[in-house]
């Protein structure tokens, strides 16, 4: 994947009367790479990715596509093309037709049509069904006539507006794993937006995670997922156990804290300022952490006495939900080994929360690493 960026996004604002969809973004898509907008309805990610295709201008900033400033060009003047989440295919066209569509509006000559329907249907391995209307198609097959129109115009960079949404949730594992591989086989930009975690996470090389109208973290996915900076970013991607402790002290690499319960453990201080006395918040995803019957602590292993509420068996993994000493609620999750062997702990018994102190992740008092 090349470092060269293919978009270029600086102070890029979008009001609609005093609200603001889009707040002064900037960030930049490499050329080649697989980029996801992600966030809850309402962020802001389908508006800035309109913006990108000209079907939105911006209240202020710029867009840049590989160096061209494209900010007031209309969508037919951009290098780039969409992908809709109900596809917009015509009902009256047939496949080949809904392919070829787009061509006599952007100059292709009538000759080279046929050639670019054939290639970009067999991109989406639709070769034969140029003739069939789009009522005849299953919804996987119209997702990909639609991503087969948007390809024929040979687009540098392509955009897709939760094109996966209507599928059921077999078929949309299914296309994504495709979509993926055809994205590393062609080499283009896409820019996909989804509200889906595990979708984004699945398909993406880099995640710009948003939250009204700005870009709470830009990184790769794995990092979004292992490493979320804001207290919204965990939350999001799914981290639900947060600890609210003091600082007792610590050096130059490490903070020592108290724990809710009373043990003490050390935490790295990922060049953060802690003094002591300050309180500290910090997140531990629910597969990182593990319910003990013994308290580890004096191994160095931070633990937190908890009281068992409930079990949720989910298949291959089991979710513990507990209770630390000062009510707060924590999940636990495990994956099932031996699920013939039934329930460790019973509601109610008495167990311990333990963590490795490098999956701690801090996070200021305001969520705001």
């Amino acid at each position: 994947m090349s470092t060269v960026s293919a978009v270029e996004i600086r102070g890029l604002t979008k009001r609609f009367g005093d609200v603001a969809a889009v707040d002064a973004v900037t960030l930049d898509i490499r050329a080649g790479e697989f980029f996801s907008l992600l966030g809850p309805s309402g962020c802001g990610k389908t508006t800035l990715l309109r913006m990108i295709g000209g079907f939105e201008l911006p209240t202020a900033g710029s867009i840049r596509i590989h160096g061209e400033d494209v900010t007031r060009t209309a969508p037919y003047g951009r290098p780039v093309n969409m992908v809709f989440q109900h596809y917009a295919l015509f009902p009256h066209l047939s496949v080949g037709e809904n392919v070829a569509f787009g061509m006599r509006y952007h100059g292709v000559p009538r000759g080279d049509e046929p050639r670019r329907v054939a290639a970009a249907l067999a991109l989406v391995q639709l070769t034969g069904y140029e003739s069939r209307r789009p009522d005849q198609l299953s919804g996987g097959q119209r997702q990909r006539v639609a991503l087969a129109r948007a390809l024929a115009l040979e687009p540098e960079v392509l955009l897709l507006d939760e094109p996966l949404g209507a599928l059921d949730q077999k078929l949309r594992k299914e296309v994504q794993v495709q979509l993926k591989q055809l994205q590393r086989s062609l080499g283009i930009t896409f820019v996909f937006v989804t509200h889906d975690q595990e979708e984004a996470l699945t398909m993406s090389d880099r995640i710009a995670v948003m939250n009204r109208g700005r870009v709470e973290q830009l990184d790769e996915a794995a990092r979004v997922f292992e490493r979320p900076a804001t207290e919204f970013v965990a939350t999001f991607m799914g981290a639900s156990n947060f600890f609210d402790v003091f600082v007792r002290g610590g050096d130059a690499a490490s903070v020592s804290i108290e724990l809710p319960g009373g043990a003490a453990a050390r935490l790295p201080r990922e060049g953060r300022e802690w003094n002591a006395g300050e309180r500290l918040r910090f997140v531990v995803r629910p597969e990182k952490l593990d319910l003990r019957t013994h308290d580890l602590s004096t191994r160095g292993v931070p633990s937190v006495p908890v009281t068992v509420e409930d079990r949720v068996y989910q298949g291959v993994g089991t979710v513990w939900l507990v209770r630390g000493p000062g009510g707060e609620a924590f999940s636990v999750y495990e994956q099932n080994e031996r699920p013939d062997e039934g329930a460790r702990f019973a509601a109610g018994a008495r167990a311990f929360l333990c963590f490795r102190t490098r999956d701690a992740i801090l996070l200021s008092t305001a969520g705001d690493r």
